[in-house]
């Protein structure tokens, strides 16, 4: 069963309408202002390397939360952490690194839950992060002839993990992956503008795609316009093929966000793209065609 599948299989289940459908990254309860909730899980071995320094994953760990709060508009609250036990050093390391990510975002702790993991076993960490907004902007939201947008530069954190696995390369590309940056004041200036926000985490293509499909809408992406750091030029060039595996790498955490066509972003970002009536994605190089991979993007399968 594909991620994809394991979702639909839930939609069986009874949902609140704040699940918007289970289409969305966050559930929005309307509790005076919008309190947002969200919850992400990150795997050892999946999301992060075993040999990953613990404060890095604890940074992740709630960057990742963090930047699903952000696409919605949402000011961070708190969090709530489950967390297994295991090696008394790695539990200090990542205590340590969780403090200083909460100090840095602004964003305390609620409460959570802890279990106790057996001598090596794999480690999978789970957080769950409210925020609140008064504008929650959808995945689906976009329309016909809008715009698509995306903030920062994309492929830092795919680039990254290949230096984490052993690649040589630019300390700045593997601290991208290690220690992503949720983009949370540019999702609040955003959140009355936009149609449509979410993140890029796991590859533009196949977000863009989401996005699209949420909307009930087509979209084009043009490689050539997707914005790369001069470090992942240095490291992997700039070609087709350098731009194709930056937007299905994913681990960006950048705003991937729909405005109405000739509209100005509030925020510094690169428009990539337009939605059109119908569906699916399609991807240009300039005026060149360029095919869809058969791996879009990262999806998780059992």
């Amino acid at each position: 069963m594909t991620e994809a599948d394991f979702i639909a299989a839930l939609r069986d289940l009874p949902l609140h309408p704040a699940a918007r459908g289970l289409v969305d990254d966050a559930a929005v309860l309307d509790a005076g202002p919008g309190l947002v909730l969200t919850k992400d899980m990150i795997a050892e071995g999946v999301h992060f390397l075993p040999g990953d320094p613990p404060g890095d994953v604890a940074w992740k760990l709630l960057a990742v939360n963090l930047s699903d709060l952000a696409a919605k508009g949402a000011a961070p609250i708190g969090v709530m952490l489950g967390y297994p036990l295991s090696d008394t050093g790695w539990d200090r390391a990542f205590l340590d690194g969780l403090g200083k990510a909460m100090r840095r975002f602004g964003c305390p702790l609620i409460g959570g839950d802890t279990i106790a993991l057996p001598p090596g076993a794999p480690r999978t960490l789970s957080l769950t992060a409210l925020g609140q907004t008064d504008r929650a902007p959808a995945r689906g939201g976009a329309c016909a002839g809008d715009a698509l947008w995306v903030t920062g530069t994309i492929g830092d954190g795919g680039a990254g993990l290949a230096i984490a696995g052993g690649a040589a390369g630019p300390e700045a590309l593997l601290r991208r992956y290690r220690r992503p940056v949720p983009r949370i004041a540019e999702g609040q200036a955003l959140a009355h503008l936009a149609g449509a926000v979410m993140d890029v985490s796991d590859g533009l293509v196949i977000d863009a795609r989401r996005m699209a499909a949420a909307s009930g809408l087509a979209v084009t992406i043009d490689l050539s316009r997707i914005p790369l750091s001069a470090e992942l030029k240095a490291f992997s060039g700039e070609d087709r093929a350098a731009r194709l595996a930056a937007a299905t790498a994913g681990d960006d955490y950048e705003l991937l966000f729909a405005l109405p066509a000739g509209a100005a972003p509030p925020v510094a970002a690169t428009r990539i793209g337009r939605f059109g009536e119908g569906g699916g994605i399609s991807l240009t190089d300039g005026a060149d065609p360029v095919p869809v991979p058969g791996r879009a993007g990262f999806e998780h399968r059992a």
